[in-house]
């Protein structure tokens, strides 16, 4: 069987449209039709359901794909490393939001990293949930971290920890308003404290006010920064108050740089899950990272 022809396939596979595998393969779209038609007629099967946007799976599809793909994977990654480089090191491209990756999942995986016999070199990247989910679809990622299950069979999801959100701000805020100590039922006094937010729709602080409070923040954004550690840095220095997870502002917390303006009974939690395409844990770079960042989340809580 042709590798090209495969290779055109599993990418249609994954995009979920013949018009977008022509432009991650960087060919016609009737060229892409051409080789998925020309497999069909070797295998005698049909592989996908042409529909008004995209195409879907048969089941014949989805099991050639789940075989071959990580092959194929294996494949692009040794003419990409190269084999006369001298070097025995896979590498892993692992992408997800900037400040968990860069927090939590790099320094851990980075014990991983080197030339034991089982080490790998590691590649990361940082974007929105849906853009780390598309490009783990397209092959450009080996593992992503996401909060957000996929639908579908394309890509596996597994539940690596929680996240629970705190309200806070600078001890300064807490004199000014009464909520210097946290609150457990009802909501404290925030009317008048800025609002410190990753965007200007307050994605963190909508939610927390919803789901703790039963209501919608009042208050606009008055400093957003697109990083949370951009977030906490400015409510550190005094720019109001922000909802943060509990691993980022664990230790200004500790050093008192911010307090807990509520307590609630049962905070806000989210949840992250590491994503890959199905069938490439068995690939062994591939399912140590999965199998260590599972472990290292043990201890995450």
């Amino acid at each position: 069987m042709d590798l090209a022809l495969l290779r055109t396939f599993v990418t249609v596979h994954r995009a979920g449209s013949f018009t977008r595998a022509a432009a991650l393969l960087g060919l016609s779209q009737p060229a892409v039709t051409s080789q998925i038609r020309t497999l069909e007629r070797q295998l005698g099967r049909p592989l996908f359901l042409r529909q008004a946007r995209g195409v879907t799976p048969t089941t014949i599809g989805d099991e050639l794909a789940h075989k071959a793909a990580p092959h194929l994977d294996a494949l692009v990654e040794i003419t990409e490393t190269g084999l006369d480089d001298g070097s025995s090191l896979r590498t892993l491209h692992l992408a997800g939001p900037p400040e968990f990756t860069a927090e939590r999942a790099l320094p851990a995986l980075t014990r991983l990293t080197g030339e034991d016999g089982q080490g790998f070199a590691l590649r990361a990247s940082f974007g929105t949930a849906e853009e780390t989910l598309e490009g783990l679809a397209a092959g450009h990622h080996d593992l992503a971290i996401g909060t957000a299950r996929p639908r579908g069979a394309l890509l596996t999801a597994t539940p690596l920890c929680d996240e629970e959100h705190i309200l806070v701000a600078a001890p300064h805020w807490t004199e000014e308003t009464g909520a210097g100590r946290p609150h457990r039922t009802g909501a404290p006094d925030l009317e008048h404290i800025p609002v410190v937010e990753v965007h200007e729709s307050l994605p963190f602080v909508a939610r927390y006010w919803a789901t703790v409070f039963d209501a919608r923040p009042a208050a606009s954004g008055t400093v957003v920064a697109s990083d949370l550690r951009a977030v906490l840095a400015c409510t550190v220095a005094g720019a109001g108050l922000a909802v943060l997870p509990r691993y980022l502002c664990a230790e200004a917390l500790a050093r008192g740089e911010v307090v807990a303006l509520h307590d609630p009974a049962v905070p806000p939690l989210r949840t992250y899950f590491l994503v890959v395409r199905t069938g490439t844990l068995a690939m062994p770079h591939i399912a140590r990272a999965h199998e260590w960042l599972l472990r290292a989340a043990a201890d995450w809580g």
